[in-house]
């Protein structure tokens, strides 16, 4: 008590006034902001029935989907079952096709269709509908300002603030009747000209890291390199014979492809054309010099990774990028990984004419040979085949492959 009429007397206040709890602010309102990026997917889709889900548990006034994509990868129906939860979900939802240069085309058409409140930036564009979308595109697209003057779009914001601001005075139904929406209010400026600002708080929604992965994984560049990155370090793997991370990290690749080669919509007779290019590519290596497989696997590879999708493309970086890389790698670079792996330090290759050495396994016409303790791929151009275990000589080097003859007389006596 004395602690209290001290409190008073430092204050000036009384007693009884100061035992009066301060009134609490008023609790400002709150929307929900997320982002669709890239091809409308069911990572994303997903997404946006969680996020109806979650603003209204949380009691947002309005849903905010800032939208940028130019396809979708998901079947009509679930992106029906989108719209339509979009139109009936119990908390409004505002579409900003946005920031400037942004595109909704198709699918994200589509879900800006849907929405009660439509917004585009200046320098974006909607259109190219899909059949059944209300307001329909067909065909065509339109600009910022051709969107709101023929009703596809509602609001023409250059920046999310600004659609945010944008949306004060709009009326929605909630379902329970028509609304009107108070985001922003009039305020005095520093230079005594009224504006508005936004009056309520935002709170920006994002998907986990791990469905973040998984919605670039279904990019079809991204897919598409990973699948010939996983291929490509499984054939160095295989022919290097190494300590399996090659492997491992070509497992993990093949994987995150599978993924976005089962979302997007995959020629299936393109991907085996990549297959057969790989394995083209890797019976010339194998031989020790380019030849006609090689000519083959070039152009599987092209026409595979050509068409590998419908309906989307991959950015001419990474199809120049995929075929490019892949001859360099297969032509130059495993070459030289095969002969570092299992050639021996020599002044030169021709030093090993004339040597001699045993056959690991029988050569019919080719095989393998050890020759100064290490193994080689060789070949023998003699009518009779060479038994594992003969003594053979080189006489020739074509490549990273050694041409052999048995052990003759002169070469017996060589040897002796």
């Amino acid at each position: 008590m004395l602690a209290t009429w001290l409190g008073a007397a430092v204050w000036g206040l009384s007693p009884a006034a100061q035992a009066e709890p301060l009134a609490a602010p008023a609790a400002r309102a709150r929307i929900d902001v997320i982002q669709l990026n890239g091809l409308i997917d069911p990572i994303e889709a997903d997404f946006v029935h969680h996020a109806l889900t979650q603003s209204a548990r949380g009691g947002a006034i309005v849903l905010v989907v800032q939208l940028s994509s130019t396809a979708g990868v998901i079947s009509p129906s679930r992106l029906a079952a989108l719209g339509a939860a979009i139109r009936q979900s119990p908390v409004p939802v505002a579409v900003w096709v946005g920031p400037n240069g942004s595109r909704a085309y198709g699918a994200a058409y589509a879900v800006l269709a849907n929405a009660q409140l439509r917004g585009v930036a200046p320098g974006s564009r909607i259109g190219h509908s899909t059949p059944g979308v209300p307001h329909p595109v067909e065909g065509r697209t339109l600009n910022a300002t051709q969107a709101v003057a023929q009703g596809a779009a509602t609001i023409n914001a250059p920046t999310l603030g600004d659609f945010i601001v944008d949306l004060d005075g709009q009326t929605v139904d909630t379902g329970s009747g028509p609304t009107v929406l108070h985001t922003a209010q009039v305020v005095t400026g520093s230079n005594g000209e009224p504006r508005r600002q936004p009056t309520v708080d935002t709170r920006f929604r994002k998907i986990t890291l791990l469905q973040q992965l998984l919605h670039t994984d279904a990019s079809p560049s991204v897919a598409y390199l990973l699948l010939v990155i996983g291929l490509l370090l499984a054939v160095l793997e295989f022919f290097t014979a190494g300590i399996g991370i090659a492997a491992a990290c070509g497992a993990v690749a093949l994987f995150l492809s599978s993924y976005g080669l089962g979302v997007l919509p995959l020629r299936p007779w393109a991907l085996a054309l990549i297959l057969i290019g790989i394995f083209g590519f890797c019976i010339d290596l194998q031989a020790g010099v380019p030849r006609a497989w090689t000519g083959i696997g070039a152009v599987c590879l092209i026409l595979g990774t050509l068409r590998l999708f419908e309906h989307v493309s991959m950015s001419p970086l990474a199809v120049v990028g995929g075929v490019l890389g892949t001859a360099l790698f297969m032509l130059a670079g495993m070459p030289a990984m095969v002969r570092a792996r299992f050639s021996t330090p020599t002044i030169g290759r021709a030093s090993m004419i004339g040597e001699m050495g045993v056959a690991l396994a029988a050569l019919a016409p080719e095989g393998t040979v050890e020759v100064r303790g290490a193994p080689w791929r060789a070949r023998t151009n003699r009518a009779t085949p060479i038994g594992a275990g003969d003594a053979i000589r080189v006489v020739a080097i074509d490549g990273l492959l050694l041409e052999v003859e048995p052990e003759s007389g002169g070469a017996r006596e060589a040897h002796h």
